[in-house]
C-alpha cells in the first residue's frame, strides 16, 4: 500500500504501518503523554499479533499472506482468496479473536495481583496502574468486537463459513454480506448523531459497507467464471519484447494497440513479464532509455490454455497484478488480463 514503510518481517509477512497510523501516538502523546504513547504501542502489538495469527492460519492452507498493513481504525492482512471450503475459512477468521481471548486470560491473574481490582475493573489513563489496565481490556475489546456478524469482520466470515455447511457459497456470502451493510448503517447512524459526532465510528461504518460489497462482488464474479476457460478469453494475437528493448520502444508498441502488459521473450523462452505499471513506474523515475530487462517482473505466475478462468481470476488476486502469461507446450501463446476477465463478468450477468 502507498503510503506505508516495513517495520520487520515475520515468518514471510512483511508487517507494514501506514503514515496514518503515526496520528495515533500524536494524539495520544500530546493528550496524555507517555501513558499514552505506551497505550497506543501496546495496541499496536496486539493487532500486529492479532493479523499474525490470521495470516499464519491462512498459510497453512496454502493461501498467499505478502503483508500486514497497520491503520489507525486496525490491521489489514494482504491475502489471497480465502478458501471456500467452510472449516478452513472458519479456522482462519477465529484465529485473531482466540489470539485476544487466550493473551487476556493469560494476563488476567497478573494483572489482578500486580494491579489490584479497584484500578483493573477501572481503567483510564490517568495513573499508570489504570493505563496497564486499559491496555488488558484491549484484547477483549478486539476479540468481541471483531466477532461480530459484520462482513468482512472475523464474525462475518465466521457466520459465512457456517452458514455455507448449510447451503450454497454465494448465497451464505449475500446473507453475511447483508449482515454487515446493516451493521455499517448501524455504526454510521450512532457515529453520526453522537454528540459530537463519532468520526472513527462513521470511518469504520464507511470501510465496512465498502469491504463487505467488495467480497460479495468478487463472489460473484467466481461463480459467474465457473462456466468458462482461460482459452474462452485468450485474445487470437498478442505481442511480446526482448529484454534488451528501450522503454520508448515498448511506449511506441502500446500507442499503437490494446495490449498493455507483455511477455518479455528470449530465444523462444519466457524470461519475464513488463506490466503497466512497470513501464509507468520506470518511465517516470528513470526515463524512455531503461532497458526492459532491468525492470521487468522475473516472479511471476503461468497459466495453460486449459485452466478455468476462477483460476486465473484467483492467481490474480493472490498475486496482485492484473495480468498473467499464458503457455501451450511450454510456449507462450498469449497474456490473459483482468480486463478480458471483467469483460466475461459484465456481459454474463448482463444476460441474467
Amino acid at each position: 500500500m502507498r503510503g506505508s514503510i516495513k517495520l520487520f518481517k515475520a515468518f514471510g509477512i512483511a508487517v507494514r504501518i501506514h503514515f496514518s497510523f503515526l496520528l495515533l501516538p500524536l494524539l495520544f502523546g500530546y493528550f496524555y503523554g507517555l501513558k499514552g504513547v505506551v497505550l497506543v504501542f501496546f495496541v499496536f502489538c496486539c493487532v500486529t499479533l492479532h493479523e499474525l495469527c490470521h495470516s499464519l492460519q491462512a498459510k497453512r492452507f496454502g493461501v498467499r499472506v505478502d503483508q500486514i498493513i497497520l491503520l489507525p481504525i486496525g490491521g489489514i492482512a494482504s491475502m489471497g482468496s480465502i478458501p471456500e471450503k467452510p472449516s478452513q475459512e472458519f479456522k482462519i477468521s477465529i484465529a485473531g479473536p482466540l489470539f485476544n481471548i487466550v493473551f487476556a486470560i493469560i494476563l488476567f491473574f497478573p494483572f489482578y495481583f500486580i494491579l489490584g481490582p479497584e484500578n483493573l475493573f477501572n481503567p483510564d489513563i490517568e495513573t499508570w496502574p489504570q493505563t496497564f489496565a486499559y491496555a488488558f481490556w484491549i484484547n477483549p475489546i478486539l476479540a468481541i468486537f471483531n466477532l461480530l456478524p459484520a462482513f468482512p469482520m472475523d464474525g462475518g466470515r465466521i457466520l459465512r463459513s457456517f452458514l455455507a455447511s448449510k447451503m450454497e457459497y454465494v448465497k451464505a456470502t449475500r446473507i453475511a454480506v447483508g449482515f454487515g451493510h446493516t451493521f455499517a448503517i448501524l455504526f454510521g447512524f450512532l457515529g453520526i448523531f453522537s454528540t459530537p459526532p463519532n468520526l472513527i465510528l462513521i470511518v469504520i461504518a464507511f470501510f465496512i459497507y465498502m469491504a463487505a460489497t467488495q467480497e460479495g462482488m468478487q463472489v460473484d464474479i467466481r461463480s459467474t467464471l465457473k462456466k468458462f476457460y482461460v482459452k474462452d478469453v485468450l485474445p487470437e494475437q498478442f505481442l511480446h519484447v526482448s529484454p534488451g528493448s528501450l522503454l520508448s520502444e515498448v511506449l511506441a508498441i502500446s500507442l499503437h494497440s490494446h495490449q498493455e502488459d507483455f511477455p518479455v521473450v528470449e530465444q523462444g523462452k519466457l524470461v519475464g513479464l513488463l506490466t503497466r505499471s512497470n513501464i509507468m513506474y520506470a518511465i517516470h523515475q528513470f526515463g524512455m532509455q531503461k532497458q526492459v530487462k532491468d525492470i521487468m517482473t522475473r516472479d511471476f505466475p503461468k497459466l495453460h490454455v486449459d485452466d478455468p478462468l476462477t483460476k486465473a481470476h484467483k492467481m490474480m488476486e493472490e498475486w496482485r497484478i492484473k495480468a498473467i502469461p499464458v503457455v501451450y507446450k511450454d510456449q507462450i501463446v498469449g497474456v490473459v488480463s483482468l480486463e478480458d476477465i471483467s469483460r466475461v463478468y459484465l456481459l454474463m450477468s448482463g444476460k441474467r
